[in-house]
């Protein structure tokens, strides 16, 4: 199922993390805890990432910063307010998980990718985007690691998606 919502970490897409289903399943069981699902489920996926905007890679975070630096610029040549990430009211750690600006920069850059792969032979839209995300508390004091730090990859392209299991729960 495709998420679109104008918050979402890495824009549009169906989401997964990756190597996590422990993640996975917290993440499930919370969104049961809240009200937003009945009964908590997780899926895993095969996934062949084709052309993926790695967030991993220094190439691809430029060129987010270049779609940020172009979103901006459009933005307030319209006049128009520039989202900014936060978190839900009363949430109490920092982890500023409403990313309304992160969103609207992918979704400007699909769009410019979108419209050149219409014309120009040889560029391709991303059919996935994956994300490294540092959030929660530190792992113990003094680290440098954070315990709820994950990758999340999202599917744009159905067909990137090579076959669906059912993990184990934890």
């Amino acid at each position: 199922m495709q998420s679109n919502r104008d918050y979402d970490w890495l824009g549009p897409g169906a989401y997964f993390w990756e190597s996590d289903p422990a993640r996975a399943w917290e993440w499930a069981r919370w969104k049961t805890d809240i009200g937003a699902y009945k009964e908590p489920a997780v899926i895993g996926a095969v996934i062949d990432l084709r052309n993926c905007l790695d967030l991993a890679s220094r190439e691809d975070i430029e060129l987010l910063r270049a779609a940020h630096r172009s979103f901006v610029r459009l933005q307030k040549k319209a006049g128009l307010p520039i989202p900014v990430n936060r978190n839900p009211r009363g949430a109490k750690d920092k982890d500023r998980v409403l990313r309304f600006l992160d969103c609207a920069v992918f979704r400007h850059l699909h769009t410019i990718i979108d419209e050149l792969a219409d014309r120009e032979p040889g560029f391709s839209r991303y059919d996935t985007v994956r994300g490294m995300f540092v959030e929660g508390g530190k792992a113990y004091s003094g680290s440098g690691f954070y315990r709820k730090s994950h990758v999340q990859i999202a599917v744009r392209s159905a067909d990137c998606i090579k076959g669906i299991f059912f993990p184990l729960q934890s």
